[in-house]
This record gives C-alpha cells, structure tokens and sequence, in this order.
C-alpha cells in the first residue's frame, strides 16, 4: 500500500515523472487517455487502468499532470472520476497548470469526500522533468504537503511553500508562465532586431545570456529563438495560449492592469490559428516576430 499510487497523464512532462517515480521503488496504478502511452513504462512498475477511478483505486495518493482545467475537472468529478473510488484521508497532487478558482473548487469537492487536495505545479521542461529537475511550488494545508513531500522529493529539485491558500500554487504558476511568456517575445522581437540590423543573432544571444540576462530562461529559450531551434516540441503553442488566457484571466478578476498579457495572448493566438498549436510556443514567439520583420 505505502509504495503504491495512482498516476494520471502520462503526456511530454508526465511519461518523465512516471519513470523516477518507477525508478524510486514507487509502483504505478496509470491512466491516460491514450492508454498506449503506458508502454513506454517499465511493465513491471504499473497497472494499466482505464479510468481516472480506476487509477485512485486502493491508494494513499494520486497525482494527476493533465493540460486543461475542464479534463482535470472531469477526472476527478465525473462519472469515473477519482472521487469515485479515492479512499478516505487519501491526498490527490495536482501538478499541472491550472486556475487558482479551479485548485478551490476541486479542494472543497475532495473535502467533501473525506480526501485532501493540493495544488503542487511546476516549472521545467521534459528534460528538466526527466533529470529530476522541476521547480515544485506547493499551497495547502501542511499536514497534506508533508503526507505529499516524500513523493515530490523523487521528481524535483526544490520545493517551494506558497502558504496554505490552496490557490496560491496556482497562482504563482500563471505569473511564473507569463514571465517566461513575456521574456520569449522580448527576446525574439531583440534577436530579430539584431539580425535585421546584420548582426549574428546567435552572437547577441550569446552575449546577453552570459551577461545581463545571465539565467537559465534566457540561456535555454534564448538559444532556442536565436537558432530558430523548434523541435523536439517540449511545451504545445496551443498550452501556452491556454496559460496566457488564464493570465489574462486572472489579471481581470483581480483589476490587475498587464499590457505586456495582451501582447504575448495575441502572439499564441496568431501561432494557434496559423495551425501552429501543436508545435512548440518557442516557435510561436521566434517565427511569430520573424514573420512580422519580413523574414
């Protein structure tokens, strides 16, 4: 019982969390909606299910990394959803991004059942979540979290403590996205502006990441936009468009004026109707500003 646990979504970011939870000795009752995906697990360390339900079944804790509000909302209250079968004082992980007002509703329904709910997403691509290298950020109750700390420690490399407030994750989450949002249009409108002008853009790039922009986001995405690199896709345009409208959401809710949501808003929008949503946002935000300068 204590090394079993269900695991729901197993897409870009959730095969890799699948495998180091398999690797820490953890087995798996998975679930995804393309149930296929779970062959790339090692078959010794899951039980395949064919319901969320199914997944919760008989477990002290369930994690589910799943894209939108509306599917994660259904795999936990729908007709074969996890509060069908999650046990008593059992703790459901959320992981993925979602609205801060879908983390309460989705609390108060597992309160009702006797469960725990937290909010715990994440900051990192595949390869991040591959080499165990997630920012996790945390709100709920405490007793939850320390019931949840075991399971984080095997996919992330630090935790970090948004209070109690189970939103409060969530929220973080959305201005965290904006941030990398609002940095990709910066960056491509300025390596654009370089190149335009003659320069080597891989060269500017270059420069300022090891200079005043010396941090991982614009070292790794700025690589990305100055070698026009869009592939392999680590995080669909169509998902980033997806977090840009909660952040645009949110700063509405909350009379938060953020001119810069607007811009980056419009640039997935344009990326997702020119059927780019399945390609990564990098290529949203690099081809989107190269486009626009005639190249």
């Amino acid at each position: 019982m204590k090394n079993k646990i269900g695991f729901i979504g197993l897409g870009n970011m959730g095969i890799h969390m699948a495998k180091n939870l398999i690797e820490a000795g953890y087995h798996l009752q998975v679930h995804n909606r393309t149930l296929s995906k779970a062959d790339e697990l090692d078959q010794a360390g899951i039980t395949k299910c064919q319901t969320p339900a199914e997944a919760a079944a008989g477990v002290p804790i369930v994690i589910t990394m799943l894209s939108e509000d509306e599917v994660l909302r259904e795999s936990v209250t729908g007709p074969d959803g996890i509060l069908k079968t999650l046990q008593p004082n059992a703790v459901h992980i959320s992981m993925s991004t979602i609205s801060p007002e879908t983390a309460v509703e989705l609390a108060k329904a597992h309160e009702q059942a006797g469960s725990h709910y937290l909010a715990s997403p994440v900051f990192g691509r595949p390869e991040a979540a591959a080499a165990k290298k997630l920012f996790i950020c945390v709100s709920g109750p405490q007793q939850v979290k320390d019931i949840a700390k075991p399971v984080l420690d095997c996919l992330g490399q630090a935790i970090h403590d948004f209070g109690e407030e189970v939103g409060g994750a969530n929220v973080v989450k959305i201005a965290g996205n904006f941030m990398i949002m609002a940095s990709m249009e910066m960056m491509a409108e300025a390596y654009t502006l370089a190149e335009k002008n003659g320069l080597d853009r891989t060269q500017v790039a270059n420069f300022f990441g090891s200079t005043l922009f010396n941090a991982p986001i614009y070292q790794n995405y700025g690589r990305l936009i100055a070698n026009k690199q869009y592939e392999p896709v680590g995080f669909k345009a169509k998902l980033g468009y997806k977090d840009a409208r909660l952040a645009f959401k949110l700063s509405q809710a909350s009379y938060t004026p953020m001119p810069l949501v607007n811009a980056v808003h419009s640039r997935l929008l344009s990326a997702v109707a020119k059927g780019l949503g399945d390609r990564d946002w990098v290529e949203g935000f690099g081809r989107g500003v190269s486009e626009d300068a005639g190249l």
